[in-house]
């Protein structure tokens, strides 16, 4: 089975403008999104602007909560097709000695915990399906950091990492684990109250659903294990 029509898909970080924008797309393709989020007041905006989505308040720091979650998806419906994950967030400064431990816990949290969490939760059943994604939004500095983001960039590498090793437990099977890499995202509400800004090389949130959505319609074989960069050289 291709395609997203029917597909059961999980959207980690629901509420934020990304999973506002993936939601909204993979919804209107057919797909049966249950979001998650930290924030319900976002949650609940994301998932109206999505045709049928669902949505649930869970703490993705805590693995009982994200099991739980995932458990009563596959519950419901018997499989999953996808986890999309979109937890994001940034700290950081201008030089090196900017960084500060603070920061990198926060971000160890933000940006590695909840890949784990969510990626331990779910690779049971991704792998089951016959159209299993597991996608993670990732970003440049993980391969480029620069003096003022070791936090942000360490962090990004390591979810990327995880992610790679999560795509060679699916290798025998028919899903695929795959990163998307990006500079940075732009939204509308970002352009508004920046009007002179270039934002040049972000990938606008509705562009990257657009990428999300077409990774039900690529082979497995093609995906999995893949760092796929978006509007970076």
């Amino acid at each position: 089975m291709n395609g997203l029509d029917g597909a059961v898909i999980a959207v980690a970080g629901a509420g934020g403008p990304a999973g506002r924008a993936v939601a909204a797309r993979l919804a209107r393709a057919g797909a049966q999104v249950y979001g998650a989020d930290a924030d319900g007041g976002r949650l609940r905006e994301s998932m109206a602007a999505a045709p049928g989505a669902r949505g649930a308040v869970v703490d993705l720091l805590d693995p009982e909560a994200t099991r739980r979650w995932a458990g009563e998806i596959e519950h419901e419906h018997g499989r999953v097709d996808g986890l999309v994950h979109l937890v994001g967030g940034w700290r950081g400064g201008k030089e090196f000695g900017d960084n500060s431990l603070d920061d990198w816990a926060f971000l160890h949290d933000l940006l590695v915990r909840t890949v784990q969490h969510t990626s331990l939760a779910f690779h049971e059943a991704l792998a089951r399906s016959p159209r299993g994604r597991f996608v993670l939004v990732s970003a440049e500095a993980a391969g480029k950091p620069t003096a003022g983001n070791a936090g942000y960039a360490a962090a990004k590498s390591a979810a990327e990492t995880w992610t790679l090793a999560l795509a060679d437990a699916l290798k025998e099977t028919d899903a695929a684990a795959v990163v998307l890499v990006v500079k940075a995202l732009v939204n509308d509400a970002m352009r508004e109250a920046r009007p002179n800004a270039k934002f040049a090389g972000f990938t606008d949130v509705a562009d990257l659903a657009d990428e999300i959505a077409g990774l039900w319609s690529t082979d497995a074989t093609d995906l999995n294990g893949k760092r796929l960069c978006l509007n970076v050289p």
